[in-house]
């Protein structure tokens, strides 16, 4: 081979190479760029998500499912609220939904063989809730007891109608309600309209009328605590996306949501 033969060969090398180079690092770039754009999008997969949840998240979880969208875009949440025996009663029944969340760990494990692993999200207490300026001058358990007034409860298959036989009970009080409601944010009602004097009710609840209604605290000692356990539903269409919806709840960014509305640190 002649020097000239080899010394074209070189050259032609050269500018391959020279052409090649910036092509491979451009394409290594764009994949670079697309593999993490898809690994963003692929993150939570798009879908419309039905959460079943407990009446006393209405409000917050109604802002929760505002931010987790914007976050998460293509992602629609749809929320059922309703008193958490119902909500058991809807997944035995086979809703179509995604995920669930109750008002207490009791309801939950009564359905646990159709949801994956619970995660307590929240916690939450109760409080005396009156009408606004607490004319009756209402100021602890034991005046519930008082015959003259008009004290409405939650049934004692709702969590937070259990919770409240617990407290009474601890007391050794006899509360006679005038009526048993479904859920918490009937009892509200209740106590909002004037149809009853008093009611238990958890403090977020009562937090979410406060031109409404007044709050009469219960000492923690005679006080129960109720916790909040998420979970995705076995059944889901939407599998991934409900487990991330759920996760997301734990996140600081869910945490801060809920505890600016009154709920506490799980």
């Amino acid at each position: 081979m002649s020097q000239l033969s080899t010394a074209r060969r070189a050259a032609a090398a050269l500018v391959t190479a020279a052409v090649l180079l910036p092509l491979a690092a451009c394409g290594g770039n764009d994949d670079g760029k697309k593999d993490k754009g898809a690994e963003k999008s692929g993150a939570v997969p798009k879908a419309d998500l039905t959460v079943l949840a407990a009446s006393s998240l209405t409000d917050v979880f109604k802002k929760a499912g505002a931010v987790y969208e914007k976050d998460h875009p293509g992602t629609k949440v749809n929320f059922s609220f309703a008193g958490s025996q119902e909500l058991a009663a809807q997944v035995r029944e086979g809703a179509p939904a995604d995920a669930v969340v109750t008002a207490d760990t009791r309801t939950m494990d009564g359905i646990k063989v159709d949801v994956g692993t619970p995660t307590v999200i929240a916690k939450n207490r109760l409080v005396i809730v009156t009408g606004e300026g607490n004319p009756k001058k209402i100021g602890s358990l034991k005046d519930l007891a008082d015959s003259k007034l008009k004290v409405v409860l939650a049934a004692s298959q709702v969590p937070v109608g259990r919770y409240s036989k617990q407290v009474l009970d601890a007391q050794k009080l006899n509360v006679k309600p005038v009526s048993q409601e479904p859920n918490v944010r009937a009892v509200l009602s209740k106590v909002e309209l004037g149809e009853a004097d008093a009611g238990l009710v958890y403090k977020t609840d009562a937090a979410t009328a406060p031109k409404k209604v007044d709050a009469v605290d219960i000492p923690d000692a005679q006080n129960a605590v109720a916790s909040y356990p998420a979970a995705p539903l076995k059944m889901s269409q939407h599998a991934e996306a409900a487990a991330a919806f759920v996760k997301w709840l734990s996140t600081p960014e869910a945490q801060q949501i809920l505890q600016r509305a009154g709920f506490q640190k799980p």
